[in-house]
């Protein structure tokens, strides 16, 4: 049975009224998520965090976990030997640069946390630069291989500007990078 009247809905001013692209991780009996909050349009991206008991009701209070000056856009977090590591996406979408440039940064930490300040400092592990196929990668999922556990996989999203005109000037791609171990 499908059950659609549950939902996760923007209820900060700070939400600008838009909650999306969730990253979960089940741990110490929650269901903990990082979320897109706020707007493309305006130049305004807010990564939030919340927990629920069973995953469906009951969220915390929603708490900002970077702020609009960091341009954040997925916080993607996995359980790994040593506790648990995140990959995330900084854009650049509007008229200011984030704080950060643009690209993909990972971090480290022993519990999957809301507070940056529990998460190792992060570290860039791609820029943004046009490389023909895809610039600006975001929505990163990270992954470790099975056949060499100190490869990392991280798997995004990418697009690049069509030569040619349209009612859709960009082209989607997705893109994986390899990389050892960042620390």
């Amino acid at each position: 049975m499908i059950n659609l009247r549950r939902r996760f809905e923007a209820n900060e001013s700070w939400e600008h009224g838009s909650v999306y692209e969730p990253n979960l991780v089940y741990h110490d009996g929650r269901w903990k998520m990082w979320y897109v909050a706020g707007s493309n349009q305006e130049d305004y991206l807010v990564h939030g965090y919340s927990e629920s008991p069973d995953g469906r009701t009951g969220w915390s209070k929603h708490q900002i976990v970077f702020g609009p000056e960091e341009k954040v856009f997925d916080f993607c977090v996995a359980e790994t030997k040593k506790g648990f590591e995140a990959v995330f996406s900084r854009v650049f979408l509007g008229k200011r640069f984030p704080s950060a440039p643009a690209g993909l940064y990972w971090c480290e930490a022993k519990e999957p946390s809301s507070r940056m300040s529990d998460w190792s400092k992060p570290v860039q592990i791609m820029s943004a630069e046009d490389r023909g196929w895809h610039s600006g990668p975001w929505k990163p999922s990270l992954r470790y291989s099975d056949t060499d556990s100190n490869m990392m996989l991280v798997f995004f999203d990418g697009q690049y500007q069509k030569k040619e005109g349209g009612p859709f000037p960009f082209v989607f791609t997705l893109g994986c990078l390899e990389i050892a171990r960042p620390y």
